[in-house]
């Protein structure tokens, strides 16, 4: 619930503001809100001390390169479209644990990875008139999210939520800086496509209306983040997972209240494949260790 309010905003504030500028405000927000209102409940400054610093930055290297791409996506395509190829990323996460982390994944559970990338196929209609090459940017953005969670499961033993949930803000916060120290002047603005706007847009001072927008992006920013990399570190990942796909509705709840927009035949089965494959294979893996 709290990351969709987060998709809301941003796809909101793209038409008028710079990525990075945006990301760059939330990231604040989000730093202060962990800072004033989590950290003292996690163990305080001492927390955020850790042994195994670059595996937090490529952790963090990872988090941010999901949500640049997600967003860059998210300017040029209806939000139910984005949120619904971003799915893939349950399934890429079961196909990468099995060279990264040497898990076994049965034939089913292919079958339903499979399903889901089919599903992506028909939702980006290669080859057709609707077809967007910023349909690809949610793809891009599930597989650093699959290798952001490999990191979490690899992590999570040792390493606080809060721990990797701050440095993750962190890392936001540097990446946008020198974004806007390169191209915050606008000098490469004039940009035809809504996604290279989104990204070469030059600085401005936001409206005083769109600080509200900015400061619930940046909560939900600090709070998804929290609870994600808890959830994540505490649970098995089949688990936590299939409860991601409850922004799925959201997404289609706030593409049409907010931004006019209705998924069309297209979409809605690529829809009903990649979020009927990643269900159907959670469920596999519930039966499998339930046998076990």
């Amino acid at each position: 619930m709290v990351f969709s309010i987060n998709d809301v905003s941003i796809k909101f504030l793209s038409g008028s503001y710079a990525l990075h500028e945006v990301v760059l405000i939330r990231s604040s927000v989000g730093l202060m809100i962990m800072l004033c209102l989590v950290l003292p409940f996690h163990g305080g400054l001492p927390a955020l001390r850790t042994q195994r610093l670059p595996m937090h930055l490529m952790r963090a290297l990872f988090v941010v390169c999901s949500n640049l791409f997600y967003f860059l996506g998210l300017a040029a395509m209806p939000l139910a479209d984005a949120v619904a190829i971003f799915f893939i990323a349950p399934l890429l996460i079961t196909a990468l644990s099995v060279p990264l982390l040497g898990e076994k994944v049965g034939i089913r559970r292919w079958l339903a990875v499979g399903v889901g990338l089919v599903g992506v196929i028909v939702m980006m209609r290669p080859g057709q008139s609707g077809f967007h090459w910023a349909a690809l940017l949610p793809v891009l953005s599930a597989l650093f999210y699959a290798m952001m969670h490999m990191m979490t499961r690899r992590m999570g033993i040792s390493e606080k939520a809060v721990t990797m949930a701050f440095y993750v803000q962190l890392t936001f916060i540097v990446v946008c800086l020198g974004m806007g120290f390169t191209v915050g002047d606008g000098h490469l603005a004039a940009q035809s496509d809504p996604s290279l706007a989104f990204l070469f847009r030059g600085w401005t001072w936001p409206h005083p209306g769109d600080w509200p927008i900015f400061l619930a992006s940046g909560a939900a920013s600090a709070i998804g983040g929290f609870l994600i990399a808890q959830a994540y570190r505490i649970c098995e990942a089949g688990l936590v997972a299939p409860f991601e796909y409850a922004s799925m509705p959201l997404a289609i709840f706030w593409g049409a209240t907010v931004f006019g927009t209705w998924p069309d035949l297209h979409a809605w089965v690529g829809i009903a494949l990649i979020c009927g494959g990643g269900l159907y294979m959670f469920w596999r893996e519930a039966v499998t260790r339930s046998r076990t």
